[in-house]
């Protein structure tokens, strides 16, 4: 774990130029994100010049700070990053949240192992001061009650409910899991939800197969426990994917027609 401040420390506050006319018209976002003017908070967190080879060529599959702009995410915020592998909203939320926020950056055993470590070089050396690499079972993640503004589940909610013998992949007590997940949501809290489609009507049988999931069926399993749909976009849709083929290789690898959903949690 790698909290404390040092001269690596990338936070907003500390960023270079990010667009090209940032020094003659750009300004301060909240969180103090310098930008040129056009820009937001959110594209300059996704300019930062310290971000990896591989995040920037990823920004272009994911959209994220559209993604991320549509849960609004703010200066201060406590934010649970839930199976995130190597990291990569990770540092982005951190980017956003700045000093006075806090990022969880949480793994299970077998995520920590596909990763291969991938999340330490982010926070080697205090680079990232105000995230915190966390390794827990998901039905033991260290949430504590109404202590989060913003839980993220990227492309991971339909893991939960997948089941494999022989693997290191555990078998996931699925509603326990959401309900620490929602009692750890301030009232009024956000949820960002984003995960591979599957075909309508096929709820959570997909999930190990094609590690696909039922879009109405996760508006279910969060609308049951006390959130509400805030917000949804298309800017991960893919109307071509037939939503029959496994969505994390082969053809489909950066393909998949993906929902993106936004719950708030009711006071």
């Amino acid at each position: 774990m790698q909290r404390q401040k040092s001269e690596n420390a990338i936070y907003p506050c500390h960023a270079v130029l990010v667009l090209a006319l940032v020094a003659l018209v750009g300004g301060l976002a909240p969180g103090g994100i310098t930008m040129a003017r056009g820009a937001d908070a959110y594209d300059a967190a996704v300019a930062q010049p310290g971000r990896s080879k591989d995040d920037r060529e990823r920004d272009a599959l994911d959209h994220p700070a559209q993604v991320l702009r549509l849960a609004g995410i703010k200066p201060g915020m406590k934010v649970a990053d839930i199976l995130v592998a190597d990291g990569y909203y990770s540092e982005l939320l951190s980017y956003l949240v700045g000093p006075s926020g806090h990022v969880q950056l949480i793994n299970n055993a077998a995520f920590e192992k596909w990763s291969e470590g991938g999340w330490a070089p982010r926070l080697q050396n205090g680079r990232l001061p105000n995230v915190e690499h966390q390794l827990a079972e998901l039905e033991h993640m260290p949430l504590g009650e109404k202590s989060l503004d913003a839980v993220l589940l990227i492309k991971v909610y339909h893991d939960m409910y997948w089941v494999q013998a022989d693997s290191i992949w555990p078998k996931v007590d699925v509603p326990a899991v959401l309900d620490e997940i929602a009692r750890a949501v301030k009232p009024g809290g956000v949820l960002l939800l984003v995960d591979h489609s599957a075909r309508p009507g096929t709820g959570s049988s997909d999930a190990g197969s094609l590690h696909r999931i039922d879009e109405q069926f996760a508006r279910h399993d969060f609308e049951s426990r006390g959130f509400r749909v805030i917000a949804t976009s298309d800017v991960l849709r893919h109307p071509e994917d037939k939503r029959d083929l496994i969505s994390y290789k082969g053809p489909m690898l950066g393909k998949t027609d993906r929902f993106v959903l936004v719950f708030r949690k009711n006071r």
